[in-house]
């Protein structure tokens, strides 16, 4: 069966709601997710005076040692709690790259904060198809990059990137610097032509002892609170001025009202019991997929294809990248660099002379160590994958994805699919070509390349995409459904495109901008928008029969 038979065949309503859940909760504000959208907009709503509720399905991820233990994170993977996904077109089970913790994949991100480029706002060729324009421009959203670069405490440097677009304001910290072998690669490039950068980024390590801190912190969890993560920054800040936090809690339906209109309660699963959630007004951030699983899981008769879905889009136009993992060995030199990730390259990133159509971005990865590589390749003998990660430079090639609408995913008995077939394929084998030249040439003769499927889907996005027409889009450039006036979804859902870099910055200055539109909603209502309001603990939330 093809993904758009099941798309567009009519979904039995859905069972009836419990008539006496266990408990019900009342808010103003409901936020669902935690995660950089979700976090973030309980950060911006925390003086609003509204009573707000954050509500995340996982719980805090605790700093311990195993943290930093490669073997725990990668070989058992202690940290993967996301249930399996599916593949739509063959069937096969996978584990998404997703998280379910207080603060969501920030927990494990690499903390690469990069602003998109002006461009990326626009309508573009690609060699594939049309990449098309946002509903606002880039200028739109410069100040709110500059609000979230100081609440994620970016450092980075103006000048250095010739993409780089116009910013309001300098970083508010400085770049980290690379270290020996990877200042040596970014030489290499610059006499080669080319225009090597300090990536921006949310680490603090600035020293050393810092660095080696976070030596692992590229697709794991930082110990010593070094990463400017979500719960770090934004929700611990949002919970001690007043927002609650409800953890172990999966919303598992959102209730229509009887104009049609509203959402008057979500409907959520916690310590087997069923929790009743009642607001004005949803703020949905669970992830490109599980958002777009939500509303369509939540059809009824009356909304067949699920709700806020009057334009067939919605759970359409998945996209993810297209991502490859690049090794360059020298084996006559050991690379020692503690963190990494601090050099970038988008000399092929937008079109020119050379360059027909854009190609992509280039990022290095936390430093590679035998028991990464032991998770991909487990028939390889640890001493040789030792000896390969400890004589490599490691590298992280992105290339847009471009919106299909025969990409997205589906609920199949209760399970989410996924339907991706990726495409502008042919630049992303030449920005892989480029590199390769560009590496060996700075003496890395051994090339190992790796693309990822459809597993690697940190970036994915795309699934109810922001636009002016109700025809065409599933949210207004507000991010608020065009059918329902009380929803809103601020996590990667929205974008109309995926660019070529990480999305975190933009998901978060995104979710600043959207709440600045409900704070004006909210000021009439409640007078001033840093009126005290009382918010219940959750341990006392009004119970009923």
């Amino acid at each position: 069966m093809s993904w758009q038979t099941i798309d567009e065949a009519p979904r039995p309503g859905t069972p009836a709601e419990p008539a006496y859940p266990d408990e019900v909760i009342r808010t103003d504000i409901a936020i669902i997710g935690s995660g950089m959208g979700g976090g973030t907009m309980a950060y911006a709503l925390k003086d609003s005076g509204a009573r707000v509720l954050l509500i995340e399905r996982g719980h805090r991820l605790p700093a311990e040692p195993q943290n930093s233990d490669l073997d725990e994170v990668y070989l058992k993977g202690r940290y993967k709690n996301a249930e399996a996904w599916f593949n739509g077109r063959t069937g096969e089970s996978f584990k998404p790259g997703v998280y379910y913790w207080v603060g969501g994949n920030t927990k494990v991100y690499g903390a690469c904060l990069p602003r998109f480029r002006a461009s990326d706002f626009e309508e573009t060729r690609h060699a594939d198809g049309v990449s098309p324009a946002w509903p606002f421009s880039y200028a739109d959203l410069e100040p709110y990059y500059t609000r979230a670069e100081k609440l994620f405490k970016v450092r980075g440097q103006i000048g250095e990137d010739p993409t780089e677009p116009v910013h309001s304001e300098g970083y508010p910290l400085p770049a980290l610097d690379h270290e020996p072998a990877i200042q040596d690669l970014a030489d290499s490039l610059r006499n080669q032509g080319l225009h090597p950068f300090r990536m921006a980024n949310g680490l603090d390590a600035d020293t050393p002892e810092k660095r080696a801190l976070c030596a692992t912190s590229d697709g794991a969890p930082n110990e010593a609170g070094l990463k400017s993560d979500a719960e770090k920054v934004a929700i611990d800040p949002a919970v001690e001025a007043g927002v609650a936090l409800m953890t172990d809690t999966k919303v598992t339906r959102l209730v229509l009202g009887a104009d049609g209109r509203t959402i008057v309660a979500a409907l959520a699963e916690r310590n087997d019991q069923v929790i009743r959630i009642e607001a004005a007004r949803f703020i949905l951030a669970a992830g490109a997929v599980n958002s777009a699983a939500l509303l369509l899981g939540s059809a009824t008769t009356g909304h067949p294809r699920g709700l806020a879905n009057s334009s067939g889009l919605l759970g359409r136009n998945y996209m993810v990248h297209n991502s490859t993992f690049f090794i360059g060995i020298n084996p006559f030199k050991v690379n020692r660099t503690l963190w990494q990730k601090t050099l970038g390259l988008n000399d092929w990133y937008e079109a020119g002379p050379t360059t027909p159509h854009p190609l992509g971005n280039l990022q290095m990865l936390g430093k590679l160590r035998a028991s990464m590589l032991k998770m991909a390749r487990a028939w390889a003998p640890t001493p040789i994958l030792k000896a390969i990660s400890d004589r490599s430079i490691d590298i992280y090639l992105t290339t847009e994805d471009l919106p299909r609408r025969s990409n997205g995913i589906s609920i199949v008995n209760g399970k989410i699919h996924v339907w991706w077939e990726p495409n502008n394929l042919e630049p992303h084998a030449e920005l892989v070509r480029r590199v390769r030249r560009a590496v060996r040439k700075a003496g890395y003769p051994l090339i190992f390349t790796e693309r990822m499927g459809i597993e690697t889907n940190s970036h994915q996005c795309g699934t109810a995409v922001a636009g002016d027409d109700p025809r065409t889009s599933v949210l207004n450039p507000d991010c608020r459904t065009h059918d329902l006036d009380n929803l809103w979804i601020v996590d990667s859902s929205f974008f109309p495109s995926s660019a070529a870099l990480n999305p975190a910055l933009t998901i978060a200055a995104n979710a600043l901008r959207v709440a600045d539109t409900i704070l004006k909603d909210l000021k009439p209502r409640t007078g001033s928008v840093h009126q005290p309001h009382p918010t219940p603990q959750i341990g006392a939330l009004r119970r009923e029969p």
